[in-house]
């Protein structure tokens, strides 16, 4: 019997269509799944008359492929992989590759590469973005874990990867162990960003402007012509044109309490251990949060005044205003992201191409946008670049839209509308670009109720001191430490 080039486990709606992409580049591949019934449905279905082999057991999806064996997980994260791959293992050789598919925790990649590979068995963690439909046309891929199984697998993954303009895949190696799901983690949580900064210019437009459906939605479609345009901004413009049975705007039919999987989550803790402040997507995290306490808001906002509401006088310029707003912010939530990765590569030894990584985000992926060539041509230009925000053509964009994004935050402010990813944006742009914060003070707080030591400014860095703030204490300072 021949046998099959890739197999895959997982016959979920992206299992599926990433099977069908495969199949579709000329691959042969193998399915199975737990519920074998999805099996026996999927090849007689969507799979029928395809180079598809339905198999109904582990034993027989192994024995079915070609070796060295290449297998890809698509199941729910967490114990579940670890699962699979226990039951998976004791039919595997030496030199078999294993991918985990799914929006798994770079920890747990880290975890898993070392264990199989101390059975002589290949991991790769593969971040996969797009959607239903990037699966099937061609996602944005991400793989990291064992280096030797990249020449295995490339061919594959390459060939069913999205591809920007001039043919390249977005797909190439990102690095070892958990890279690949770690920057697939700041990926999503980008997107978190991204999809806040949305829904605040549009609670803007929609609460302050007054303007309906329609309105909003021509506003998104002339954006998606210029510097914003990206594949977020596009469907926010097809949502706000969709109708439903009675003709109203499906829009403000659903209901505003958002859910999430976890990965923005993942996002901020990760960046509390490597102390980077990621606070744009931290705040994109928490609006869920607040969006999910429906009921106590609808309490509240019969308990509560809202301010009167003062319409901007040129309602169009003050539109244009959020349009600069928007995107001033979008550059602070990348700067944060790309901080974040630089930090997690120094910290787990991982060479990452960061010019490379927005390479791979540029088509196929939910964040895919014009803006994502600029990212690249700025670590190009500087691979060692310590910040977005530094590179000359961010820096120029800000100072285009530093004014009218503090204008859009005041008169968010003034007329009480939340928003949390704007402001915090600002915030820190503010905090970054000033010599002398107020951090000093905060030290000699420290000092004073824990003796916890500072640096002056008057020694070299790394000496630290003790002051006797009451003269009623010793001189014995606390251990100084960075948590």
């Amino acid at each position: 019997m021949k046998k099959s080039d890739i197999g895959l486990i997982g016959l979920a709606v992206m299992g599926e269509n990433l099977v069908l992409n495969m199949e579709s580049r000329g691959f042969s591949v193998s399915v199975y799944n737990r519920s074998t019934d999805k099996v026996k449905r999927f090849v007689e279905g969507r799979g029928k008359g395809k180079s598809i082999l339905g198999t109904y057991s582990i034993n027989e999806f192994v024995d079915s492929l070609r070796t060295p064996r290449i297998i890809m997980m698509m199941v729910k994260a967490g114990s579940p992989v670890d699962d699979l791959i226990e039951q998976i293992v004791p039919f595997l050789s030496k030199g078999d590759v294993l991918i985990d598919g799914g929006n798994s925790h770079y920890l747990d990649t880290i975890r898993r590469t070392k264990y199989l590979e101390d059975k002589g068995i290949f991991f790769i963690g593969a971040g996969v973005s797009g959607g239903e439909e990037g699966a099937l046309k061609g996602p944005s891929i991400m793989p990291g874990g064992s280096r030797e199984a990249w020449p295995l697998i490339r061919p594959v993954f390459q060939a069913i990867a999205a591809r920007v303009e001039d043919g390249t895949p977005c797909c190439d190696w990102v690095g070892d162990d958990g890279a690949g799901h770690f920057v697939k983690m700041v990926h999503n949580g980008i997107e978190y960003g991204d999809m806040q900064l949305i829904c605040e210019s549009y609670h803007l437009m929609k609460d302050l402007l007054g303007y309906d459906a329609d309105a909003i939605g021509e506003v998104f479609d002339r954006w998606n012509q210029g510097e914003l345009n990206s594949y977020l901004i596009e469907i926010t413009r097809d949502i706000m044109k969709a109708r439903d049975e009675d003709g109203r705007p499906m829009v403000d039919k659903i209901l505003d309490a958002a859910g999430q999987k976890g990965t923005g989550k993942w996002t901020v803790t990760a960046a509390l251990d490597h102390g980077v402040p990621l606070t744009l997507i931290g705040e994109a995290v928490f609006a869920r949060n607040l969006s999910a306490l429906k009921d106590e808001r609808v309490k509240a906002s019969g308990v509560f005044t809202a301010p009167a509401v003062a319409v901007p006088g040129d309602r169009n310029a003050f539109c244009e205003a959020i349009r600069k707003a928007l995107y001033a912010s979008k550059i602070v939530s990348y700067a944060q992201g790309f901080a974040l990765m630089r930090a997690a590569a120094q910290y787990y030894g991982w060479n990452l191409n960061y010019g490379g990584i927005a390479l791979l985000w540029r088509g196929g992926c939910i964040i895919r946008s014009v803006f994502l060539g600029r990212i690249k041509d700025a670590f190009d230009k500087n691979p060692e670049l310590e910040n977005l925000m530094l590179d000359g053509f961010f820096k120029e964009a800000l100072e285009n839209a530093w004014e009218s994004w503090r204008e859009v935050v005041a008169k968010a402010v003034l007329n009480g509308i939340p928003a949390p990813a704007m402001s915090s944006a600002l915030a820190y742009f503010d905090g970054y670009r000033t010599a002398r914060l107020p951090a000093n003070l905060l030290q000699a707080q420290r000092d004073y109720f824990g003796a916890h030591t500072f640096e002056r400014l008057d020694r070299p860095r790394g000496e630290f001191f003790h002051h006797n703030w009451t003269g009623r204490g010793g001189s014995t300072p606390s251990s100084s430490y960075n948590a």
